[in-house]
């Protein structure tokens, strides 16, 4: 065999190697394909209920059509509730994190710093798996506890990207409730009210930025339209919602 054609061979095969590699690197993950939905239905494929024990009065969460598309319109009124999907992601393949949204108005009566205030026109929740063999001894309690209760382990970690009031984009503040949910706030005012938005977050650095150390496998993707604080109303769509290798690809 000549030396050319030992050179071709070994080009060839180093590109259908590329190629191989390409097409098994799955770019982008789909978590939330409510574009593919049919209006009317109230759950998305993968998605259910997100709701809490002291709060009787949930959002309302429908897919209806918007510009062309299928996309979830969530109602609020004096309530609190979400959908979540449950989706374990290693957010260090996929650290991108990118979705839309649009709220028809913004809550006034908001404060991140406030029990009395958290409340969001919309907010996108990124979740963390617990892990025991990491946790202390009053943690591992805690935990266990909790799984005791309720049938599963709850979440170590959050974060949390919101549509805020008043406060500057970027803030990054711990709920009023909770320590380990890390909100940070990605809109804030009405500047963009009544226009979709297209997001793109670096989650992974977020949650490092947010907690110290890199981040576990997520445990569940949410969204969550609220105003049971406030006692007021709000209005938000989203679109589909999406994890990514890299920054770059956008959502159509």
């Amino acid at each position: 065999m000549s030396r050319q054609k030992q050179i071709w061979m070994a080009v060839s095969f180093i590109m259908v190697l590329h190629l191989a590699v390409a097409l098994c690197a799955e770019p982008i993950l789909t978590v939330g394909d409510f574009s593919q939905a049919n209006t009317g239905e109230t759950l998305p494929r993968h998605w259910e209920p997100l709701t809490f024990k002291k709060i009787k009065a949930h959002t309302t969460y429908n897919m209806v059509e918007d510009q062309g598309r299928t996309v979830i319109k969530a109602y609020s009124k004096a309530s609190a509730s979400g959908l979540i999907r449950k989706i374990g992601i290693d957010v260090k393949k996929y650290p991108i994190i990118q979705w839309q949204w649009k709220i028809t108005d913004i809550n006034k009566k908001t404060d991140v710093t406030q029990k009395s205030g958290d409340d969001y026109p919309a907010r996108i929740y990124v979740a963390f798996e617990y892990n025991p063999d990491e946790a202390g001894v009053w943690e591992k309690t805690r935990f266990e506890t909790a799984r005791l209760i309720y049938g599963q382990y709850p979440p170590a970690t959050v974060v949390t990207y919101i549509w805020a009031n008043r406060v500057p984009k970027g803030t990054r503040i711990p709920n009023p409730y909770i320590n380990q949910v890390m909100m940070i706030a990605v809109q804030s005012g009405d500047d963009k009210v009544g226009t979709w938005v297209t997001e793109e977050r670096n989650i992974y650095q977020d949650y490092v930025d947010s907690f110290g150390h890199p981040p576990p496998m997520t445990s569940g993707v949410a969204i969550m339209t609220d105003s049971d604080n406030t006692e007021g109303t709000s209005t938000a769509f989203y679109g589909d919602i999406i994890f990514k290798s890299t920054s770059g690809t956008s959502i159509q």
